[in-house]
C-alpha cells in the first residue's frame, strides 16, 4: 500500500466534468467556497465475453477503454475517483479465466486508466482466487499505470501502510475489506495478503490513517447478498459498526451486483451497492447491468475535517447490443438522437435504480439521483 504523490492523483491532469442537465441543475444545490469531490464506481467484473469485446475495439489486440469510455467523463472530472477492481490479473498473454476462480486480461487496467480513476479497492471475494501471484500480478499492473491500491498487499509492511491520496491540497485516505474469498483461506503466514471485514480493525486502520495526515477516510467494502437489492443483516450491522468510527467519513459498499440504497447511518453516508460497473454475466438480466457511481462533494468543517455538503448518484447500465458498452444512463437520455427502443430501456433502467437507491435516503435533502424523477 502506497501513500500516492500528487503526479498521481487527479488534478494533475485537465479533467472534464459532465455536463448537468437543466432539470438537475434547478434541483442541485450549489456550492460555494472551497469543495472537492470523491466518486466511487462499482464492481469491475471481467468475463470472457468481455475480452472478447476487447479484441473486436482493438482489432486483434486488446482495448477495454471504449467499454468504459462513456463514464470518463464522470470520472476524469472528479477530485478523486475510486474504482473497484474485483478479480486478479494474469500474466500478459494468459492464459484468461472465468468464473469461479478468475485469471483476467491485464489489459483492463489500461482501460481503467484511460476512464480516469485514480484508485482502486482490490479486497474482494476473489482477490487470492490466483494466490499470490495473482495478486502481486494485479498490484503490479496497477502500479504501471500509475493507479493507487488498497485492500491486498504484496508484503506485510506494505499492508501496514495507509493508502493516501494528495488532492487539491487535502489528504483522503481509501481503505478496503471484503467479507470472504469463496471458502478459500490464505496461504500460511499470509495473513495479510487481504483485508477481511474487522470493524475494530476498521476502526484502528482509519485511525492510523488520521495519523498520516488523512482528512478524509473512505472505506470500501466487499459484502453483502448477492442480486438482494436490500442490505442484509451483517451489511446493516458492519455499517453501523464501521460509521460509529469518528475516523470514517464515507462507506462505498461492493458485491452484491446489484444496486442497493444509501443512506445516513450514525451522521455518515453509507452506499450499500453500487452494482456493476461493468461486467457480463453468463445470464445477463436486468439487475446485473444496472449501477450507480455515487459522488460526493465535501466542504470544510473545521481544521483538518471536511463534511459532506451533497450526494450524486449517476445512475448506469450495460448495453449488451451490438456491442459491450457502460452507458452513463442521464447523459444518454439526454441525447436527441436517441432511438426510441433504446429510450425506453434506459428510462426502465432509470427509474428501477432510483427505486433502489432512495428506499432508505428518500428524503434527504442532499441526496440526488441524476435523470430520476421520484414519483413523491
Amino acid at each position: 500500500m502506497y501513500a500516492w504523490s500528487s503526479d498521481q492523483v487527479a488534478g494533475a491532469e485537465p479533467t472534464t466534468a459532465v455536463p448537468v442537465s437543466p432539470a438537475d441543475e434547478a434541483r442541485i444545490p450549489q456550492i460555494t467556497g472551497r469543495s472537492l469531490t470523491v466518486l466511487g464506481a462499482g464492481d469491475i467484473l471481467v468475463h470472457p465475453e468481455m475480452w472478447d469485446q476487447a479484441r473486436r475495439d482493438g482489432g486483434g489486440r486488446m482495448d477495454f477503454a471504449p467499454m468504459l469510455s462513456d463514464a470518463a467523463g464522470a470520472v476524469s472530472g472528479a477530485g478523486l475517483a475510486l474504482c473497484h477492481m474485483e478479480t486478479p490479473v494474469a500474466p500478459l498473454g494468459g492464459p484468461f479465466i472465468g468464473f469461479p476462480k478468475f485469471s483476467v486480461p491485464p489489459q483492463i487496467v489500461d482501460g481503467i486508466k484511460a476512464t480516469g480513476y485514480d484508485g482502486c479497492s482490490t479486497a474482494s471475494n476473489h482477490a487470492i482466487d490466483r494466490g499470490p501471484e495473482g495478486v502481486t500480478r494485479t498490484l503490479d499492473a496497477l502500479d504501471a499505470a500509475g493507479i493507487g491500491h488498497t485492500g491486498t498487499y504484496r508484503t506485510a509492511a506494505e499492508s501496514r501502510l495507509p493508502t493516501i491520496y494528495p488532492v487539491d491540497g487535502v489528504k483522503i485516505a481509501h481503505l478496503s475489506y471484503t467479507k470472504h474469498f469463496n471458502g478459500l483461506t490464505e496461504p500460511a503466514g499470509l495473513g495479510w495478503i487481504a483485508n477481511e471485514i474487522d470493524p475494530k480493525k476498521i476502526a484502528s486502520d482509519a485511525k492510523q490513517a488520521r495519523r498520516a495526515g488523512a482528512e478524509i477516510v473512505i472505506v470500501s467494502m466487499h459484502w453483502g447478498t448477492e442480486y438482494e437489492h436490500e442490505p442484509d443483516v451483517d451489511q446493516q450491522n458492519w455499517a453501523r459498526q464501521v460509521a460509529a468510527s469518528p475516523d470514517v467519513d464515507v462507506i462505498f459498499g461492493h458485491h452484491a451486483h446489484v444496486v442497493q440504497p444509501i443512506e445516513q447511518v450514525s451522521g455518515k453516508w453509507v452506499v450499500y451497492g453500487m452494482g456493476n460497473q461493468i461486467a457480463r454475466h453468463a445470464e445477463p438480466i436486468n439487475e446485473n447491468r444496472e449501477g450507480a457511481m455515487v459522488r460526493f462533494t465535501f466542504t470544510p468543517a473545521g481544521p483538518q475535517r471536511w463534511k459532506v455538503a451533497l450526494v450524486e448518484a449517476l445512475p448506469t447500465f450495460v448495453d449488451l447490443n451490438p456491442d459491450i458498452r457502460l452507458v452513463d444512463l442521464a447523459q444518454a437520455l439526454r441525447s436527441p438522437g436517441l432511438s426510441p427502443g433504446r429510450r425506453r430501456i434506459y428510462e426502465a433502467a432509470m427509474e428501477r435504480i432510483g427505486g433502489h437507491l432512495l428506499t432508505r435516503a428518500a428524503g434527504s435533502e442532499r441526496l440526488f439521483v441524476h435523470g430520476f424523477r421520484s414519483p413523491a
